[in-house]
């Protein structure tokens, strides 16, 4: 089965703003207020192509051992980010959903985090997933305990009904920038069949013609969940066999 021309759900690392700060002699965190702008860029991008979710690794759990200096900044970028843009997402008919450890994070960006939420729940042009202290192995390990908290068994259908995105699908493509080949504990349940797009480009100069690489690419990709490709069309099988 090829898959659909357009994914429905894209989920994407967002990788390299220190560099691309870096290679302009400029401090990180400059690098990071671009990314912002990319995001937005992209987030247009998707629902102008007809992408109905995106999932986005913002800020990871092990990102708190970056310097102090940079995690304070990305801290009051994104309660920043969150004050400026979420009425303009909001017209723009995008939902809002914060993924990830609430615990520790400061009043300021909680109290965003909940307002943004509630600014934009009614929407449904766009689901746009902000994973934010967010990784992969606590997503499985807080499920798990919800399960063993409510007394339930731990089968991979509850486990999954338990997941930091049990209210979207799991993604159909996996994007990542920057050059780096691997998902850095993103979405490790939620990826097990997903597609993979790994583009050299930096998060702040990934655009809309990175978007429809990556989408393109994705197009002509057989997925099989397992099977093989005589399962998942058997008449074409047939006609092969005449």
């Amino acid at each position: 089965m090829i898959s659909h021309q357009v994914p429905y759900h894209i989920a994407i690392v967002m990788d390299g703003n220190g560099r691309w700060a870096n290679k302009r002699f400029l401090p990180r965190i400059a690098g990071h207020k671009q990314g912002v702008e990319s995001l937005k860029r992209c987030a247009r991008a998707c629902d102008t192509r007809g992408v109905r979710v995106l999932t986005v690794f913002a800020f990871s759990s092990e990102n708190w051992k970056r310097p102090t200096e940079e995690v304070s900044g990305l801290m009051d970028l994104f309660a920043m980010a969150l004050s400026r843009e979420v009425a303009q997402l909001k017209a723009e008919g995008v939902q809002l959903r914060f993924v990830g450890e609430r615990q520790g994070l400061s009043a300021r960006v909680l109290r965003g985090i909940e307002e943004a939420e509630a600014a934009t729940a009614s929407n449904d042009r766009l689901i746009l997933n902000v994973c934010f202290n967010y990784g992969g192995r606590w997503d499985i390990v807080q499920a798990a305990q919800k399960l063993s908290a409510q007394g339930q068994l731990v089968t991979e259908e509850n486990l999954n009904r338990a997941m930091a995105l049990a209210h979207v699908p799991d993604p159909d493509l996996v994007i990542r920038t920057g050059g780096e080949q691997r998902i850095s504990n993103f979405l490790l349940w939620q990826s097990a069949y997903s597609e993979f797009f790994f583009t050299d480009l930096l998060w702040p100069d990934f655009d809309e013609a990175a978007l429809d690489q990556a989408i393109t690419s994705y197009a002509g990709r057989e997925r099989r969940f397992g099977l093989i490709t005589e399962q998942l069309d058997p008449a074409s099988a047939a006609a092969d066999t005449v």
